[in-house]
């Protein structure tokens, strides 16, 4: 766990900055230099290119993490990356070209009940385009253990440079039009650094020369984009069909919700970039004992650190958005436990998608994604209209829990693994008690001196009983070394 607890600390580091530099946009900037129409529609265009993007990527990036490692010359690998760098390249072509055919007849479907997205529908194929080739060339690096540089440029980038538009929006007089330019811009830059990163990793060589197992490589990559367009339909489909139902200022106090419960996941998203490669490493060496090893042990030191987050977020959620101007978004304090609660229970889960992903069953992963995509779009569109906000959220968490249930029993089912141990249910019910006995305390003063003063209380007494029940080896050692 060596290579994975040094890049995993730096991940997290940079999440955590990323975070907060996002926590700073999203729940000052946006809310109080645009309107709740403006910061509606701008979520909206990037959940629809989020939706978009796995498609024109066409599951080369996880492609990349899974057959790098399975050949043994330097030639057969120089084929392998320089050949599936055009498969996105003829999506894009195909997907561009029905965009502009039929463009007048998208954007007029997309605006019906919010006629101001017509204006600005074509920013969702433009950066869904930027963002799948910057996964690809973000795979590239980290398919060499180098996942530090090209997860600043996700994570710290993006909101660096929204940071950046928002000042020069409300200070500078940049107007709204302006404003979404630049943003798509943004992208492109990002995209142009990832590819200088990935070629001093790993020197970029086009050519059109295809290896061997060529067509195992497209059943791959076939598979997997269907079941990434499904994921990405359950992460975004619910602030796509919002503005289809609701007015789109619900989409801008859902989205605030949905940051603030998302922080739950950071150590999952630090851990994930450099464990999904390890993973694929271990199945390819046919190291079942090592895949069992990173199971457990991922979603042990997942649940504990996540807990922590989903404590500080939750009980502190009425004081944050206290803090907002607009008094919309203090309804949304439901969808953040709703949207953690379903974050937790995939931290159960541990790194068993990447085991599902870069297994011989990965085809199981299409039929998951699909039937989540389905259960959240009928959810969505039965509760929406009844519970607003509060609805898309619960049908978010409905779904994670019944297909993580599917999921963990599949695993046990096919090769006998399980991510459980006493440890975790011994840290769930650590970070359930501290909830229910924190949420009856109560500070007065300021939203900000109540969530410090909650936060500290939380927290020391959270990683004291940690400390003490000895709960992960991992997290143990990773706190000596910090404090050296």
């Amino acid at each position: 766990m060596g290579i994975i607890a040094k890049q995993t600390t730096n991940n997290v580091l940079i999440i955590v900055v990323a975070f907060a530099i996002g926590g700073i946009n999203t729940l000052v900037f946006y809310p109080v230099f645009l309107s709740a129409e403006q910061y509606g529609l701008v979520v909206f265009l990037l959940a629809s290119s989020n939706m978009l993007m796995p498609l024109i990527g066409f599951g080369i990036n996880q492609t990349i993490i899974k057959f790098f490692s399975s050949y043994d010359t330097a030639e057969e690998k120089q084929r392998f990356m320089s050949s599936v760098i055009w498969l996105p390249f003829l999506i894009a072509l195909i997907v561009g070209g029905i965009g502009v055919f039929f463009y007048n007849v998208i954007s007029n479907a997309l605006s019906i009940t919010n006629p101001v997205i017509a204006e600005y529908t074509w920013v969702i194929y433009v950066v869904a385009l930027a963002a799948a080739y910057f996964e690809i060339f973000y795979a590239w690096a980290r398919v060499q253990l180098q996942s530090v540089a090209g997860n600043a440029l996700k994570e710290i980038f993006p909101r660096l440079f929204l940071f950046v538009l928002l000042i020069l929006l409300f200070f500078f007089s940049l107007s709204f039009k302006s404003f979404v330019i630049a943003l798509v811009c943004g992208y492109y830059l990002r995209l142009l650094l990832m590819i200088i990163i990935a070629h001093r990793y790993y020197p970029i060589r086009l050519s059109f020369q295809f290896p061997k197992n060529f067509r195992s490589i497209l059943v791959y990559a076939l598979y997997i984009v269907l079941a990434a367009s499904a994921g990405s339909l359950l992460l975004d489909i619910d602030k796509f069909m919002i503005p289809q139902i609701q007015a789109i200022q619900q989409t801008a106090f859902y989205a605030v919700a949905i940051f603030a419960a998302t922080i739950v996941e950071v150590p999952s998203r630090a851990m994930g970039q450099i464990l999904n490669p390890l993973v694929a490493i271990a199945i390819n060496n046919g190291n079942q004992k090592e895949v069992e090893n990173l199971y457990k042990k991922s979603a042990l030191n997942l649940v504990i650190v996540s807990g922590w987050f989903f404590l500080l977020i939750n009980l502190n959620s009425t004081a944050l958005f206290g803090l907002l101007p607009d008094v919309g978004y203090r309804s949304a304090t439901l969808v953040v436990l709703y949207i953690s609660l379903a974050k937790m229970i995939t931290m159960i889960f541990g790194c068993g998608s990447a085991i599902i992903s870069n297994s011989s069953f990965y085809r199981i992963s299409l039929v998951f994604s699909i039937g989540m995509a389905l259960g959240v779009a009928l959810l969505n569109s039965y509760w929406i209209p009844r519970y607003g906000i509060d609805g898309a959220a619960l049908a978010t968490l409905v779904v994670v829990l019944s297909s993580i249930g599917v999921k963990i029993m599949y695993l046990f089912y096919t090769i006998k693994i399980h991510p459980f141990s006493w440890n975790m249910f011994t840290s769930l019910l650590v970070m359930t008690g501290l909830y229910f006995c924190c949420k009856q305390l109560s500070f007065s003063g300021h939203p900000i001196v109540q969530i410090a003063l909650l936060s500290t209380v939380v927290s020391v007494v959270y990683f004291v009983l940690i400390v003490r029940l000895k709960l992960s080896e991992d997290l143990l050692r990773l706190g000596k070394r910090l404090m050296k």
